[in-house]
């Protein structure tokens, strides 16, 4: 996917036009969509005991080398052989983010030794990767402890349990897609919304947490939704669908509260309801630099998050290797300016149906209309990929079985 140019990250932000210029640059890259990328998360669980605590010793036992340096500030944080990065979020939960691949077949291939490395040690070490989108045996804990984490919990408790149950027992699949030619953007930024509450309801793998069924489809995106509306909202709703991507991204960045605020201390806590525009404005004694206009867009988590690229946050992780099958659906889906807009126009009457897919998922008629068709449209397009023939065959047949289930669902 296109990245950004090198920019310098400490020049002073003297007022909301120079923010805007600088969004204007990062926010989307415009260009051939050629890359496709994926970040998976998985919880961690002791093999004989899925329910027993795994702590930060073992987690740094396990990965040696590639532990990140949110866990060990000394650790070289090595990449795994075929580019990946391992991170951990506040709960333990392991990620992996492959580089982007020109073609899906090769990002698969690389994504499948990158999880094959860490499962080997992880095994080493007693522990295995977990099946779902929320931890369904052990209720939130801290594990990895940050001042940007210590921050965040600080500020999502003030509204209620679900920020730490979002920090400490979700686990998602990310999807990141080219944002494509300047005359595309608006088309591709409107499906990769369109199609989440029909995907994340057919994909919803988050139904049981902590040891009981949670009454959600996705308890995972259930979590999201009620931590903060001004930085887990879609950016893009139907009712705004006319709306310029850029500007409605620009309002939204600027609009949100500030999370934490960088210290050398270990306090980062951000003074409550003082917005990026605040900062702006002059509400803190230094003002922002580019640099900490970037790092507040890293503490917004909408479904679809630019990053120069489109970053899909809105799927729970899969089990085994069921997380290529949303992956190869997003992208056949996004392979052609046609198919694009048919998916759109497809998932138009449930694109604001977000707390529906999360809370129902394909239970809800409407909903599992939209996905069987979504799904049915991606096996038309899958022969595009030019997948291996085995790797093919295998997510055609894991696609209809989840056709097959919308489908059901429909009736």
């Amino acid at each position: 996917m296109v990245t950004s140019p090198d920019l310098d990250r400490s020049i002073i932000l003297r007022d909301s036009a120079a923010a805007v210029r600088h969004l204007v640059r990062i926010c989307f890259k415009t260009g051939p969509p050629t890359h496709t990328g994926v970040e998976l998360e998985w919880t961690v669980h002791d093999a004989a005991d899925p329910a027993r605590p795994v702590d930060a010793t073992r987690l740094r036992t396990a990965l040696g080398r590639h532990t990140p340096t949110a866990l060990d500030a000394g650790s070289p944080a090595e990449p795994l052989r075929n580019g990946g990065t391992v991170t951990l979020e506040p709960g333990g939960q392991l990620e992996i983010s492959t580089p982007p691949r020109p073609s899906v077949a090769a990002l698969i291939s690389a994504t499948e030794a990158d999880i094959a490395q860490v499962t080997d040690l992880l095994a080493a070490a007693g522990l295995i990767l977990g099946r779902s989108g929320i931890d369904p045996h052990r209720r939130p804990r801290p594990v990895v402890e940050t001042p940007r984490y210590r921050a965040m919990r600080d500020t999502f408790d003030r509204r209620g349990p679900a920020g730490r149950t979002m920090m400490y027992s979700t686990a998602g699949l990310q999807v990141c897609l080219d944002a494509g030619e300047a005359d595309q953007v608006g088309d591709r930024w409107a499906a990769a919304h369109a199609v989440g509450p029909p995907l994340l309801a057919a994909f919803a793998s988050a139904a049981r947490h902590a040891g009981r069924r949670t009454g959600w489809a996705s308890a995972r995106m259930a979590a999201w939704l009620a931590i903060d509306p001004a930085r887990t909202r879609p950016v893009w709703s139907p009712a705004g669908a006319a709306d310029d991507p850029i500007d409605a991204w620009v309002s939204y960045v600027l609009a949100a509260p500030l999370l934490c605020l960088r210290r050398r201390d270990a306090d980062w806590a951000a003074p409550p309801g003082v917005t990026f525009a605040d900062w702006l404005d002059g509400a803190l004694p230094q003002s922002p630099t580019t640099d900490d206009l970037d790092y507040h867009v890293s503490t917004l988590f909408p479904p679809v998050r630019p990053r120069g690229y489109l970053e899909l946050r809105y799927l729970d992780a899969q089990p085994d290797r069921d997380w290529r099958l949303p992956l190869a659906v997003l992208t056949a889906l996004f392979d052609d300016p046609g198919t694009v807009r048919e998916a759109s126009a497809i998932a138009m009457p449930v694109a604001h149906r977000w707390s529906a897919a999360a809370r129902h998922g394909l239970a809800d008629p409407a909903l599992a209309a939209v996905a069987a068709a979504l799904l049915d449209l991606a096996l038309t397009a899958l022969p595009r990929l030019e997948l291996p023939a085995s790797t093919h065959d295998e997510i055609q047949q894991g696609v209809r079985r989840r056709l097959a289930a919308a489908e059901r669902r429909d009736q």
